[in-house]
């Protein structure tokens, strides 16, 4: 081969090599978990001038960007221990299940979430259980989202929608939630959403209740998305995974009972949050049965299935002690009306009480140091941990997230902390 034909299949290649690269980490920097929930403290990333800036205020530290769960706050399902020992006892036959999951245990949390959602579910057919659910909503991208699909997303929702549609090559198509202005609902911009459809968009991704701001979507909201995605065609992946904390006084409507073809909309639930067990890394995946098939195909190579012998766990999902549900909803609703109670005095904070859930999305005043930065300053000198609203919305540059599933006394006495810090650095 001549020496001229060689070099510039060196040079052609070494161009291709470079423009792949390219790719992958424009893909991977969309992933970026630098100020993701819990990301911060763990990395123990600071800005080395943030200690030596101010006093130290004097408190017990509370990591409010997750929930305080089998600690002394929120202990998991009475019975999940002995459920998971029970799984470990049966062995290969429970450690080597089918991908989607133990058949006989699928349609248990069918009938169980038929009843929950008010919709029939088949546990052979439109059920799969996945390793937690954030690897469920992994699977359903991917079985949706192919590169220069536009989707639609809410702003603010959760962190990891938006990573996941740009990882998947996927246009986001932005749909605002006006939390704090609405009244009775969530706050959707309907216009916007019916825009996006007409647009092209097919495939719509959202959190009900809304994660981060807590707010539950209306009956006549929820009626309307599924009038829409029907009209238009379009795919609805809904994430309902504080769907059973609901606080005394609201109401909540799942999309998959309302007026929407059964092959257009899938669920994502699990009791990784409201039932304290996020440590066995269980999610369910429930609803039109193509995805359920290409997220099975998916999960076959990817993680074979979920943790077998964990999946016994999920026996005491829909199954927990008379009044159980009842009393964490109440010890919640407490926690979280006397932390409203003191952001709600703090000059500038504006905020709405969550419906359901456990999270808080402030807004705050003007502050004299960049949202990330006081991120900082709170751990460092408050020992808040928060999340920036950066990560639930590129525009959320003056709101933070707390998820407020903690001890009482610590979490009411950290926020006033929180309190005390922006009044030091507001503007």
């Amino acid at each position: 081969m001549p020496t001229y034909i060689a070099a510039h299949r060196m040079v052609h290649s070494s161009h291709f090599r470079a423009a792949s690269m390219t790719l992958i980490e424009q893909r991977f920097s969309s992933l970026s978990t630098d100020h993701a929930p819990g990301q911060e403290v763990r990395r123990g990333s600071c800005d080395p001038q943030a200690a030596m800036l101010g006093e130290r205020l004097p408190g017990t530290p509370v990591d409010f960007s997750h929930g305080n769960v089998n600690v002394d706050a929120f202990e998991p399902t009475p019975g999940s221990l002995k459920e998971f020992t029970r799984g470990f006892e049966r062995g290969g036959e429970q450690a080597y299940t089918e991908y989607r999951g133990g058949a006989e245990l699928r349609e248990t949390l069918a009938r169980r979430l038929t009843r929950f959602t008010g919709k029939g579910v088949s546990g052979q057919q439109e059920l799969l259980i996945t390793p937690g659910t954030q690897c469920a909503l992994f699977l359903a991208v991917a079985a949706t989202v192919a590169t220069g699909d536009k989707v639609a997303i809410v702003r603010p929702d959760y962190f990891a929608n938006r990573k996941l549609v740009e990882f998947m090559g996927g246009e986001v198509v932005p749909v605002t939630l006006d939390y704090l202005d609405a009244k009775g609902r969530a706050g959707i911009q309907l216009d916007q959403l019916e825009t996006a459809f007409k647009a092209g968009v097919k495939t719509f991704l959202f959190s009900n209740p809304n994660n981060p701001a807590g707010v539950v979507y209306s009956n006549d909201e929820i009626e309307r998305i599924a009038q829409l995605a029907t009209r238009h065609g379009a795919t609805v992946i809904v994430d309902q995974l504080y769907s059973r904390l609901l606080y005394a006084g609201n109401t909540y409507t799942h999309l998959r009972a309302a007026d929407i073809a059964p092959n257009q909309v899938l669920t994502i639930m699990g009791p990784s949050k409201t039932e304290s067990l996020s440590g066995f890394r269980l999610g369910v995946a429930f609803g039109a049965p193509h995805l359920i098939e290409r997220m099975e195909q998916l999960q076959a190579i990817v993680a074979l299935r979920a943790p077998g012998y964990c999946q016994a766990v999920l026996r005491t999902w829909f199954a927990e002690p008379e009044g159980w549900m009842q009393e964490r909803i109440v010890k919640h609703q407490k926690i979280r009306d006397d932390i409203l109670r003191v952001l709600s005095a703090v000059e500038g904070v504006a905020i709405r009480a969550p419906e359901a859930g456990s999270y808080f999305f402030p807004r705050l005043p003007e502050l004299k140091v960049p949202l990330l930065s006081f991120v900082q300053l709170l751990r460092v000198q408050a020992g808040v941990t928060v999340t920036p609203g950066t990560e639930f919305s590129p525009s959320a540059t003056d709101s933070i997230r707390l998820n407020f599933s903690q001890n009482h006394e610590a979490a009411v006495e950290a926020i006033e902390r929180l309190a005390r810090m922006i009044d030091i650095y507001r503007k």
